[in-house]
């Protein structure tokens, strides 16, 4: 009785895996990973790209399954009299443009004192599209 039913458990892997032959050459969109990477808690796509591209800066605070990432003040060392500070939130588990948040806080040194100032706002729009981008890019290319 043991081996009919080892004899009818192989052939049924058997059939399940002919089943899933496939002829030809898969298209480059059906190779993609999935859009939805959450180990994490969050988009692992967007928080990996996150963090690379805030590679240069400190990072003060992160929560995975939150999905923040600040980071400290950071000192351009070509203009010492102005720094920033980054806040990224990933706000969905899929990856799309708007799962991501990005708020850069600006101040510049006057009379030995930091003074918040505005940023450009083309610069957290900036930062948002790097990021997408490289998220994008490790999902084509496999990684998260």
């Amino acid at each position: 009785m043991i081996r009919v039913s080892r004899l009818a458990i192989g052939l049924m892997l058997c059939a399940g895996l002919t089943a899933c032959h496939h002829r030809g050459r898969a298209s480059s969109a059906s190779r993609l990973l999935p859009a939805r990477m959450t180990q994490i808690g969050v988009n692992a796509y967007l928080w990996r790209a996150s963090l690379d591209t805030l590679s240069f800066m400190t990072i003060g605070k992160t929560d995975s399954n939150g999905g923040v990432i600040v980071t400290e003040w950071y000192v351009n060392p070509s203009i010492p009299t102005e720094r920033m500070k980054v806040s990224v939130s990933i706000l969905d588990p899929e990856l799309r443009a708007d799962a991501l948040h990005v708020s850069a806080a600006r101040q510049i040194l006057q009379n030995g004192q930091w003074v918040d100032t505005s940023v450009q706002a083309a610069t957290n729009q900036k930062l948002e599209e790097i990021i997408l981008q490289k998220a994008r890019d490790l999902r084509r290319n496999g990684a998260g």
